[in-house]
């Protein structure tokens, strides 16, 4: 293999790497936050858009 080939092959493999490691970070960090979020509403915090409070339409 060149070494034009060889430099080629490995930059792919590491941005394949980083990009599976963003990917993989978010997905967790997705989870973490919808994991916060089912917990406050099951402590009563609404968000201020909800407007289904109590004596509000």
């Amino acid at each position: 293999m060149s070494p034009h080939a060889l430099y080629v092959t490995a930059a792919y493999a590491i941005t394949a790497i980083v990009l599976a490691g963003l990917i993989g970070w978010i997905l967790i960090d997705q989870r973490a936050r919808k994991r916060e979020l089912a917990e406050l509403e099951a402590a009563g915090v609404r968000r201020r858009s909800d407007k289904t409070k109590a004596g509000k339409p």
